[in-house]
Parts: structure tokens; sequence; C-alpha cells
């Protein structure tokens, strides 16, 4: 009669007691998501000290009017982060969007098609362009199953020189003021592009933690195979999160219009770095399934300071984004620290 043996676990499934080390973990990737809290207090402590219209009223709305379109990008750029995905063209999405609505809007004279389209509809079209860029990515990336960087990657090209023909490398004014409104509208003194980002970021954090599509874009970045095995609908979910991180860049692309004005041929380069530095060092794991809104808020804040600092400081600009890059490989190796896993 054969031995009868005792089942075991499966060595494709281990069971992990709960110990120490877990915990450690636990509190040591909290700790790095609160550490810039007080980073935060040191630098507006430093900047009082460096200089004395820092911590003035018009400054300090200054620097979240500065701050709302580079929020919009970075909560986007997360959304697609936490999923274990990557894209790239977010920033050119902020120059496309708002340029194509304005050329729609704008008769021939000022640039623009002609068309002369009703503000309403040209506002809508910039959040359909968004939209459509994102679901084209999403298709090519998710259905195609094309490797996520390389295409967005090349949709920031190919966007960007889209931008520069259509405008012919020509700065657009003369939109209607509801381009502008954004950041020129106020509510106890603080701009509506800053309320929006706020609203945005908590409802997002509120679904993330509370909802079920919250807990289904941190199991696909965790583990796409099983998220399926569960029952999660992973390729429409991912699908979803490339679209709204279009949207979310259109706006944010609104934003940047308001704050600045006009719409530039450039309107959006070299975005994506500073994107990526808050939320990086904000706590999104670019592994996927890891992250909070709070971390990615308290990124995108902690850069807004430091480039106002630097810029009160009359530093050149392109030493601050050599300090961006410093601070996304700080922010890389605490990450390496805090995780103990090796990064792909």
């Amino acid at each position: 009669m054969a031995d009868i043996k005792a089942p075991s676990a499966s060595p494709a499934t281990p069971v992990r007691l709960p110990g120490k080390g877990s915990a450690k973990t636990v509190l040591l990737r909290r700790a790095r998501e609160l550490a810039l809290v007080p980073a935060l207090l040191l630098l507006m402590v430093l900047g009082a000290v460096v200089n004395d219209s820092f911590l003035t009223e018009r400054n300090l709305i200054s620097i979240l009017g500065a701050s709302a379109a580079l929020a919009m990008v970075v909560l986007a750029e997360s959304l697609v982060l936490i999923t274990g995905k990557f894209d790239l063209s977010l920033e050119s999405v902020v120059g496309i969007a708002p340029a194509l609505g304005a050329l729609l809007v704008l008769p021939v004279a000022q640039s623009g098609f002609g068309t002369e389209f009703p503000t309403v509809l040209a506002l809508l079209a910039i959040l359909a362009v968004g939209a459509v860029i994102g679901a084209f990515n999403g298709v090519l990336v998710v259905k195609f199953k094309l490797n996520a960087f390389i295409v967005t990657l090349a949709m920031l090209i190919v966007l960007r020189g889209l931008l520069v023909g259509a405008t012919k490398g020509k700065t657009l004014f003369g939109m209607p003021d509801a381009f502008f409104s954004l950041a020129t509208t106020t509510f106890l003194r603080i701009p509506m592009s800053v309320w929006l980002a706020a609203i945005a970021f908590g409802v997002t954090g509120l679904v993330l933690k509370y909802h079920r599509v919250g807990r289904a874009l941190y199991a696909i970045g965790g583990n796409p195979d099983a998220a399926r095995a569960a029952g999660i609908r992973v390729e429409r979910v991912m699908l979803g999160v490339f679209v709204v991180a279009g949207v979310l860049a259109s706006v944010g692309g609104i934003m940047q219009t308001g704050y600045v004005g006009a719409i530039s041929a450039n309107q959006g380069n070299n975005m994506i770095f500073t994107v990526f530095a808050a939320a990086v060092i904000g706590g999104i794991s670019l592994d996927g399934g890891k992250g909070t809104m709070f971390g990615a808020l308290t990124g995108v804040l902690l850069l807004g300071v430091v480039q106002n600092l630097l810029t009160l400081a009359q530093v050149p600009s392109f030493w601050i984004q050599a300090i961006y890059g410093g601070i996304i490989l700080l922010a890389l190796m605490i990450a390496r620290v805090t995780t103990g896993r090796a990064q792909d």
C-alpha cells in the first residue's frame, strides 16, 4: 500500500506569515511618503530665511498656480504608473490638445483654421483630443501588446511635430476668455485651476483607497495575471486608465494656457521629466502597484517650492533641470532601500 503524505504548500505559492520584516517594509514605505512633509516645511523655512518675499501671500499663490498644470499631468502619469505602464506622450498632449482647440476657434487672420467653432465646442474638443490620444496609446499597448515606453515615446515625437506643424511654429493669441478662466478666475484669492487640481487629487485618492476600481489598478500593477484570475477585466481597465490620463493631461494643457496667456509651439516640452520627478519622489513605484495620491501631490508641491526658490535666487533654468534629474536619482535609490527589491 502506497504511503500517504500530508499535503504541503506548493512551491509556486509559498505561505508567508506576517512578521517584523513585512511590517518594517510597510513602515519604510509610509515613512518615504510622509518624509516629504518635513522636507517641505524645511524648504519653507529656508525660503523665508533666504528671501523676504518667499512667504508672502502673492508668492505662495504663485507657487500653487504655477504647479496646477503639473499636478494634473502628475496625476495622469501616476495612474498609468500604478498599473505598471508608462505614458511619455502626456507632455505633448499638454501642447497639442489646447492648440487644436484654439485653432478651431480662431479665425484665419489669427493663424486659426477659420472654422470659428463656438467656445464651448472648442473646449470640449480639447478634452476629446486628449481622450482620443489616450485611447490610441491604450489600444497599441493593451490590445497589440506593444511596449508602452516605446509607443508613448513615439507618440510624444509625433504629437510634438504635429503641434509645430499645426501652429506653423507660431504662438497663438487672442483665444476667448474661457481658455484662460481656470488660471485667471479666483476663489478665496486662489485660482480655480488650483482648486480643480486639489479636487481631482482628492477624488482620485478616495477612489484608489475605497473603490473597487482603485483596488483593481493596484492589483493590475502588482500582478496582472493574478488580477485577471480574480475576475478583473485587466485590458478594459488599463485602456480606461490611458483614456483618463489623456483627458487629465488635456485639462493640464488648458491650465498651462491660462497661466501663460498663450499657446506656444513648444508648450509642454520637457515637462515629462518634471512629471516623473514629482511622481517618483512622491512614492509612485515605477514597478507598478504602489503609491498614493497624497505622496504624488507632495512631490508636486516639493518641486514647485524648489523651482520657486531657484527662480528667486536667479538660478539658470538648465541648472533647475539638472537638479530635477538628481532628485529622481535620489528617489530611486531611496525606493531601492525601502522596498528591498531590484528595479528592472
